[in-house]
């Protein structure tokens, strides 16, 4: 049978994250490139507790439950945000199946074909899928390691009239950077005054190598709801870091008008999001110390960083440099000039080890000699065995017809 498929099914694309997973499956691979926290430091048996405790509690933890979420979950996560500086309600949020798809409903509601949507350089491959699905006008903000250029937001802000701007600022997914105070407060001014809405997606921004009080800037919601006039930040947060990601719970918050189309839009799609991993979250959070939990997974994952960063540092990579992240779960590494790193990889993968080609993170120009590294999966002991091997993987492609430039200096 020809199946017709429709406008936006064409424009879906593949996840090139996922068809890497795919690559490494049944093979002596040490994988580098999924965006996996560590299993060995999930919490097991408060997992399991808390599942007992919501299905020995009544029948109705495997009912029909509201799309919006169930409240006291919804309760328990509006006060650690208000904890963390962001005062919202439960009316001001919406539980989703994953923050991915929290990204996915706002755009159905927010996006037509054609409009215009601002994105960091590199951003969040899913996201770029995302907007890509409902034919939006994808458009780069020139960034640096604080964050986006505040002229050029400006800039395009006026010539653009876009419909969204989409950011990680906190340990962003890839680069690992985080945008300064200031940076933030000038993108919270200039969307107010432009009227576009943000979407702060923050799914590792608890993950800190740094405990000092005041070590970090506080969230682009925070900044939004400490001013004046109406809120243009919307944000999204996940268990799936801090806790597991088999959870599948996230959540978005905005202006109750703006949650309750997001809420139609979720009952066209699924009507809820699992009721029992909501009520199963719900015990966790009364019973077990997630504070202390992520206290001990940032610290491992700070460890695991530093052993990654280390081993690159000793490596003698023409031109190469990287920045060590203050947080989260992903190292950015930027190669020689002449470096092809999608071209570089199936030579990696050859060799037992396998990353994330930086190319797939751009919506427009892509650095093709770049990479994203993930150091929170990877058991400690093994790290240094994937250094070996990138290093072993890029002297074989230096001698390959891959690299023409590289092999023409030797």
């Amino acid at each position: 049978m020809n199946i017709n498929f429709s406008a936006a099914a064409n424009h879906l694309g593949s996840s090139a994250v996922r068809e890497i997973l795919k690559l490494t499956q049944g093979k002596d691979i040490i994988s580098l490139a999924g965006g996996l926290p560590g299993e060995d430091l999930f919490p097991m048996q408060a997992v399991r507790d808390a599942y007992a405790k919501a299905l020995s509690a009544d029948t109705s933890a495997l009912q029909y439950g509201l799309t919006e979420g169930y409240t006291p979950l919804r309760e328990q996560i509006a006060a650690r945000l208000s904890s963390q500086g962001i005062p919202v309600t439960a009316s001001e949020m919406l539980l989703t199946t994953g923050s991915q798809q929290a990204l996915d409903l706002l755009c159905k509601i927010l996006l037509d074909p054609g409009d215009a949507v601002l994105v960091e350089a590199p951003t969040y491959l899913a996201a770029l899928q995302v907007l890509g699905s409902y034919r939006a006008d994808i458009h780069t903000v020139k960034s640096d390691g604080h964050g986006m250029l505040p002229e050029h937001l400006e800039e395009q802000l006026r010539r653009l009239r876009p419909k969204l701007l989409y950011a990680v600022p906190t340990f962003n997914n890839p680069s690992g950077a985080t945008w300064s105070r200031e940076r933030r407060e000038q993108a919270v001014e200039l969307c107010r005054r432009y009227n576009v809405l943000i979407l702060e997606d923050n799914p590792y921004g608890e993950i800190t190598f740094d405990d000092a009080p005041g070590a970090y800037p506080p969230s682009l919601a925070a900044i939004d709801r400490s001013g004046e006039g109406e809120s243009c930040v919307v944000y999204t947060g996940t268990f799936s870091k801090i806790v597991a990601p088999g959870l599948r719970t996230g959540w978005i918050i905005g202006p109750p008008a703006l949650i309750q189309v997001i809420t139609k839009a979720k009952q066209a799609a699924d009507l809820h999001s699992s009721a029992i991993d909501q009520r199963a979250l719900s015990e966790l959070l009364q019973s077990f110390d997630l504070e202390s939990h992520i206290r001990l997974i940032s610290g491992k994952y700070r460890s695991r960083m530093k052993l990654l960063s280390g081993g690159l540092a000793s490596r003698s990579w023409e031109s190469s440099h990287f920045q060590e992240p203050r947080g989260g779960m992903f190292l950015w590494l930027t190669l020689a000039g002449h470096v092809d790193a999608a071209k570089l990889l199936p030579y990696a993968v050859e060799q037992g080890v396998a990353f994330v080609p930086g190319e797939v993170f751009y919506s427009e120009q892509p650095l093709k000699n770049t990479m994203r590294l993930n150091f929170t999966h990877t058991p400690p002991e093994l790290v240094s065995v994937a250094v070996e091997r990138l290093d072993q993987a890029l002297k074989i492609y230096g001698q390959s017809p891959d690299a023409p430039l590289l092999t023409s200096q030797k």
